[in-house]
């Protein structure tokens, strides 16, 4: 196994196709099959389903791609480091639930330690995506919450997949409502009061059980239910319909405007929230970074 087959692997899952693998590797398609295939005999496994329409990736391909592309980053680096006058593209992704803190640790990596080129990352999805973009290393970090509701799930579904859970800190139930709700001038809400607004939260697709859900107190009745994909269109009927989400408090306004209020919860609960990595590959430099960056933006919460 050579590190040029690792990159012909990585290159042609990007690109779908071995035909357009080849011509953006500047080989013919010929070679790219041969040198594919010479891979998958070596290793025993297959990477690639073929089929007319192109190539498929099967689950022990997306496993070893994953930790193909940790070798090829590293040899970059090391490249960069070493050998090379020219900066080398960097790449990081991390995968989060929908935190401001998260974003702002992303900015601020990418402000500090970009470069000049570089193809970084960060999907705000649904939880068990999340654990499986770590879990096969598509994403180097993400970043989840625990309670005691959740944890025994999360943490049995962590541990079948090698993840390792780390606390970042403990929040305590807020609600996150529009300066314009009826809510808004309160100092504190009960449930009692969120009775008769919309209760908004994130889609989770095929994973849809209370256990992965964003938002605690979950298996709660909700006359009024609307379910999102991304945090715009959250904040977006959070002001046009009075709605209401329950989440950890922490908001940025230069990030989320300052139409969003976080207002306490009556309620004896908890988000203990962190970073996930995967227990048999070495944190990458920007992971590291990010995770620094994480600490540093929650130490005070």
């Amino acid at each position: 196994m050579t590190l040029l087959q690792l990159k012909y692997a990585l290159t042609a899952a990007e690109c779908k196709t071995v035909s357009e693998a080849a011509k953006k590797l500047y080989i013919s398609q010929p070679s790219l099959t041969s040198a594919i295939k010479e891979l998958e005999d070596e290793l025993g496994i297959t990477i690639f389903n073929r089929t007319n329409k192109g190539i498929i990736i099967s689950a022990e391909g997306e496993e070893f791609l994953g930790y193909a592309r940790q070798v090829i980053e590293q040899t970059n680096l090391i490249n960069e480091r070493y050998f090379s006058a020219v900066p080398i593209k960097h790449r990081f992704c991390v995968s989060t639930q929908h935190y401001s803190f998260a974003v702002e640790a992303f900015v601020k990596l990418l402000k500090e330690y970009g470069g000049d080129e570089y193809d970084f990352r960060i999907r705000e999805t649904q939880t068990y995506e999340i654990i499986e973009d770590v879990a096969k290393l598509k994403s180097e970090v993400g970043v989840i919450y625990i309670n005691k509701f959740n944890e025994t799930v999360i943490q049995k579904t962590l541990k079948e997949n090698n993840l390792k859970f780390n606390s970042l800190f403990v929040a305590r139930p807020h609600v996150f409502v529009s300066i314009y709700s009826p809510l808004a001038k309160k100092k504190i809400i009960t449930l009692d009061d969120l009775k008769p607004y919309p209760r908004l939260s994130y889609e989770q697709g095929e994973h849809n059980s209370f256990y992965f859900s964003e938002e605690i107190l979950s298996t709660l009745e909700s006359k009024k239910d609307i379910r999102v994909c991304d945090r715009a269109t959250l904040f977006n009927l959070l002001i046009g319909l009075d709605g209401y989400t329950i989440c950890s408090g922490i908001i940025n306004e230069k990030l989320n405007g300052k139409n969003i209020l976080a207002i306490p919860l009556d309620i004896d609960d908890y988000m203990e929230i962190g970073y996930i990595v995967h227990k048999r590959v070495a944190i990458g430099k920007f992971g590291i970074l990010y995770i620094e960056a994480l600490k540093e933006y929650t130490s005070d919460i």
